[in-house]
């Protein structure tokens, strides 16, 4: 890299960081008001609010950065076209995708950052908080390591798989009691859900009896049962994929596939993961045609507007595509990818021109 590679990749990153550094603060205002209802419930105090929205900054910080990269872009290119740096680099023979190198290399970087807070830091902070929070919300509630939470409802006791642990995902099992030691039946539903206030529904329901002398199993594909444990304690049993990292999506998906289950909304989650870090590079250089076009002598004020604008549409395409493509049953690729490759040719376009 030369001087001005070194000049440009900075400046990328060095707007980018200030741009996240205002939407994490925002992004943690609104978390943090929106725990205001649940302050007083159980043990649940403003403090354990303040920490559950500071443990959840790195899953905002995951699912903001290609609007961060791309404000961030917008903001330093801009500048430097508004000081006439890139008139100047231009005229001096540099074309324009000789510029757009360290300007994708500085996306490229910000993709491996997404790529290691979505691997290593978001997931099992979120997952930690919700089960935290879970805890000091409902008193009867208690966990048994980081991989399951059990509750007692007279004689039945519930334990929910909580997140990603030796490849355990979801799930309730239920424990009938006859009497204070005697073990009458153990239940196991892959998926449960709530079906009216103090019923539960159990879907895909395996039972073993126990009698004296004997033991009986059936499976059946659907059960009601009576609880007035609080539904929110399901919560904990709910695979969310934005919760799951890559390996915990794919791991997921052959789990379900081994099981007869539907995928499509986890492989919608696993191939628009992977399509968000192409996103991250690709914003990056959507900033290019912009400050050598119509943004080349407006307001940091207006680019940033227009970052943000940008941004929110982008979010809300990929959403849109998202929801459409479950609904429609779509191939899981093309929905992931569509928003992401659709942004791509506009920019290569654009820059070409």
């Amino acid at each position: 890299m030369n001087t001005l590679d070194r000049y440009l990749y900075r400046t990328v990153l060095l707007y980018t960081t200030m741009a996240m550094g205002v939407l994490l603060t925002l992004g943690a205002l609104f978390v943090f008001i929106s725990q205001q209802s649940d302050i007083g419930v159980g043990s649940f105090s403003a403090g354990d609010a303040f920490l559950f929205t500071l443990l959840n900054l790195p899953q905002q910080a995951f699912e903001l950065l290609p609007i961060g990269a791309l404000i961030g872009a917008l903001m330093g290119l801009g500048n430097l076209a508004a000081g006439s740096e890139l008139v100047v680099t231009r005229a001096s023979g540099v074309s324009i995708w000789r510029v757009a190198w360290p300007v994708a290399l500085a996306g490229l970087t910000l993709a491996l950052i997404m790529y290691g807070i979505g691997e290593y830091a978001a997931p099992p902070l979120a997952q930690f908080a919700k089960r935290e929070k879970t805890t000091s919300k409902l008193a009867d509630v208690s966990f048994a390591g980081s991989s399951s939470a059990w509750v007692k409802d007279g004689n039945l006791i519930l334990r929910v798989q909580t997140g990603e642990v030796d490849r355990a995902f979801g799930g309730v099992s239920l424990f009938q009691l006859d009497g204070p030691t005697k073990l009458h039946s153990i239940q196991r539903a892959e998926r449960i859900s709530v079906a009216d206030p103090g019923r539960w529904s159990l879907h895909n329901v395996a039972t073993t009896r126990f009698g004296d002398d004997h033991v009986e199993s059936d499976q059946v594909s659907e059960i009601l049962m009576r609880s007035t444990v609080n539904p929110e304690f399901l919560g904990l049993a709910a695979t969310d994929p934005q919760l799951l990292t890559l390996r915990g999506l794919h791991t997921y998906i052959a789990h379900q596939r081994r099981n007869s289950l539907d995928t499509a909304v986890y492989e919608i989650g696993y191939w628009s993961r992977i399509a968000r870090l192409f996103a991250v590079i690709v914003v990056t250089l959507l900033a290019l045609p912009f400050v050598f076009g119509p943004l080349r002598t407006t307001g940091a004020g207006t680019r940033t507007v227009i970052g943000v604008m940008l941004g929110v549409v982008f979010f809300l395409a990929n959403r849109t595509v998202e929801s459409g493509g479950q609904l429609f049953g779509l191939n899981p690729a093309l929905v992931g990818w569509l928003p992401t490759a659709v942004i791509a040719v506009c920019t290569l376009a654009a820059i070409a021109r």
